[in-house]
């Protein structure tokens, strides 16, 4: 059972490749960070395929069911992009895009041969990365007087806290990133701390 703040990426990019009455399906896992980084990686695909008759895909991120996009680029309707992002849902991965280059052989496939084509090829090249767990993470910076360091560092070392930037003077400041389920507990302790200001900066 995952919790609501896990979730299932792919390590690293991987290729998969389904053949059918001569057509290629040559199908591309990316790890994805953000929506801004879609059209540099099918401009990417594109480049190494200019020949290709078709460049479809789908995309998910975050561990919301409803953030997706997909694109059948010319087939027909429901017969690519979707079965992709139906792969993408069966192997319940997300922050993931998947594009699957088509060579076309010549024969037409038909609906279902599309949709298995896609499919197949989707299910090859996830097969063929690691399939890892992340945890969604809240940053938060927190400042306090050098004579309270001894109490903020404790709690950092108790809760096992990532720190990812400090500064130690009169003043002390640091970037720390905590698990989203442990938020809660995490920033009530730091609060007791005698005028130590918590300030959120984002989750990823």
């Amino acid at each position: 059972m995952l919790f609501e703040d896990a979730y299932k990426t792919i390590a690293a990019v991987s290729e998969g490749i389904y053949r059918d009455k001569g057509s290629k399906f040559i199908a591309y896992a990316f790890p994805l960070k953000s929506e801004e980084a879609v059209k540099e990686i099918l401009n990417q695909v594109k480049a190494e395929h200019p020949k290709a008759r078709h460049h479809c895909w789908a995309w998910r991120l975050s561990t919301d069911k409803t953030v997706f996009r997909l694109n059948n680029d010319g087939e027909p309707s429901g017969s690519a992009g979707r079965p992709i992002l139906n792969t993408l849902l069966s192997f319940e991965v997300t922050n993931v895009i998947v594009v699957v280059v088509r060579y076309f052989g010549g024969t037409l496939l038909g609906i279902q041969g599309l949709i298995n084509a896609y499919k197949t090829a989707t299910m090859e090249c996830l097969k063929a990365t690691q399939i890892i767990e992340q945890t969604i993470k809240d940053y938060y910076e927190i400042s306090f007087d050098y004579s309270v360091m001894n109490d903020a560092m404790k709690i950092v070392k108790d809760e096992d806290l990532e720190v990812l930037k400090q500064e130690f003077d009169n003043t002390c400041m640091m970037e720390i990133s905590i698990r989203q389920m442990l938020v809660n507990r995490v920033i009530s302790k730091l609060e007791k701390v005698a005028g130590l200001q918590v300030k959120f900066k984002g989750s990823l």
